[in-house]
């Protein structure tokens, strides 16, 4: 169950989002090279701030959503196409439905009938809410109707509505009358009913996306999370699966005061707040020089900008320890070389910023002593992780040094990091973290996508009241009502 602090810190704040593309200051002397880029760094502390965080909400120009036929049901659940067009016969033909309702007698204009909708999650525990902008977004641009012309027409200012920000929490305890919702409209039914699938949608994802980022943010404590996975959905969602990240970043860095940078792996994750991928190198960089890491590596320093970092991919032929050592005696080499000739801004091609651990949870890396225990002996694992350190620590008698560089070298390796990939959750960083293992970086994935009976996020909308003559009256099915949530506020047809 997801723990959020019960009374945040305030964040840091910028002036703005998009307009950022620069590197503010990195924590280690030997990575000092910034140039003006779209190459973020792990180190970078800047922290963008949007929604809750600035109380601005983004609209459909960062969206670009198909309005056109989201408004004609494209989008929609064939029940709710059914019910609108049903909804919108009866009103033409001037239908009225008699109903007894405390004991008063009622004619009730159906097919323009006024409800009060609202949308809420029922995840176990606290969910950090985000796909609200977009959810409005839908509404603001495709409630309404087509008139008889078929002409659309958009009645989005008829509406009263309610909303949280994105990064706002909600907690849930088992009870479905004490929901907190996240949205709440007030209208005509039949113009917004097309609405509730695509916005239900964009809740649930977004919002279990962020939560699970968060709670692997926990987990951490305070370490990186790479966000990395882009590859394990289609391409359309890495926009909104990156906001959902770096909203659950901003959270987490609110909640603690800290300053844990937002890093994806790919520029279409960062599009909606002005983020851009990083990254280095893969296996298959690896794989064109025949599996020698420290070639790939030096080919990689020599042709791209100083400004990415370095990180090696050092499991390609399952000998961490010895593709590590061989990758730092290549980098520092080079570097001293530069060095020595006063060449200060090539030598910061040559700067390893980290190795990364990504053994498969079938092999036993070269540098493990097997103790039968596959916990123990297999992946990446905490010995591995130990045995890396240990060696980066002790560079100094394991390779060739230049003559006169035996410090430099130990400041350099010293400073090298170590990221960790493949299979990792909650769980696992945590065990990494109880072991004070010395991993500074964790790379996530699949993780952050899953939805089982943990992370379930499932959204629903529930009519709760209907306008009768003027008076709103309770109208939930058995078993739900309407709810209250004090972070609610009220959405201008304007913004």
């Amino acid at each position: 169950m997801t723990s959020f602090p019960s009374k945040p810190v305030e964040p840091q704040r910028i002036e703005s989002r998009r307009e950022i593309s620069r590197l503010d200051s990195f924590p280690d002397s030997l990575v000092t090279f910034i140039e003006t880029s779209k190459h973020r760094n792990i180190d970078d502390n800047l922290t963008l701030t949007m929604s809750i965080f600035d109380q601005q909400r983004l609209t459909n120009d960062t969206f670009k959503l198909d309005i056109e036929r989201m408004a004609r049901g494209w989008y929609s659940d064939k029940y709710f196409e059914n019910i609108m067009a049903m909804l919108t016969s009866l009103a033409q033909q001037k239908y009225h439905y008699t109903a007894q309702v405390a004991s008063k007698p009622y004619s009730l204009d159906v097919g323009n009938l006024q409800v009060e909708m609202q949308f809420f999650t029922r995840r176990a525990g606290k969910t950090l809410i985000c796909g609200v902008d977009k959810a409005l977004a839908m509404l603001r641009g495709a409630c309404g109707y087509v008139d008889e012309i078929g002409k659309f027409i958009n009645t989005f200012h008829d509406l009263h509505v309610e909303a949280v920000h994105d990064g706002c929490v909600t907690h849930y305890n088992g009870e479905p009358k004490a929901v907190q919702p996240v949205i709440r409209v007030r209208g005509r039914y039949r113009d917004f009913a097309l609405l509730e699938t695509p916005m239900l949608g964009v809740l649930t994802r977004a919002s279990r996306v962020a939560t699970n980022v968060y709670e692997t943010l926990l987990a951490a404590k305070g370490k990186p999370v790479l966000f990395f996975p882009a590859r394990f959905d289609a391409h359309e969602v890495q926009a909104a699966d990156g906001y959902a990240y770096a909203i659950a970043v901003q959270r987490y860095n609110h909640d603690f005061g800290t300053h844990v940078t937002e890093f994806v792996s790919t520029d279409a994750q960062g599009d909606w707040w002005g983020g851009y991928g990083g990254g280095t190198v893969a296996h298959a960089a690896i794989a064109c020089f025949l599996g020698d890491t420290a070639a790939a590596m030096m080919a990689f320093a020599a042709t791209r900008p100083a400004s990415i970092p370095r990180i090696a991919l050092v499991d390609f032929n399952n000998d961490c320890v010895g593709d590590t050592l061989q990758t730092l005696q290549a980098m520092f080499a080079r570097y001293c070389e530069l060095k020595n000739i006063g060449n200060e801004e090539e030598a910061k091609k040559y700067v390893l910023y980290g190795v990364r651990l990504d053994t498969g949870g079938n092999l036993r890396d070269a540098s493990i002593t097997p103790l039968g225990d596959p916990a123990l002996d297999l992946g990446v694992n905490p010995r591995l992780v130990f045995n890396v350190r240990q060696a980066l620590d002790n560079a100094v008698n394991l390779i060739s040094v230049p003559h006169g560089c035996e410090e430099i070298l130990r400041d350099y390796a010293r400073r090298v990091k170590i990221a960790v990939s493949g299979g990792f959750a909650p769980d696992k960083i945590r065990k990494f973290e109880r072991l004070q293992v010395p991993s500074d970086i964790y790379a996530v994935g699949s993780y952050l996508l899953s939805n089982d009976d943990k992370t379930n996020t499932d959204f629903t909308a529930d009519i709760v009241r209907t306008r009768l003559n003027g008076d709103w009256h309770d109208s939930a099915k058995v078993g739900r009502g309407p709810a209250d949530n004090p972070e609610l506020e009220r959405v201008e047809s304007g913004k």
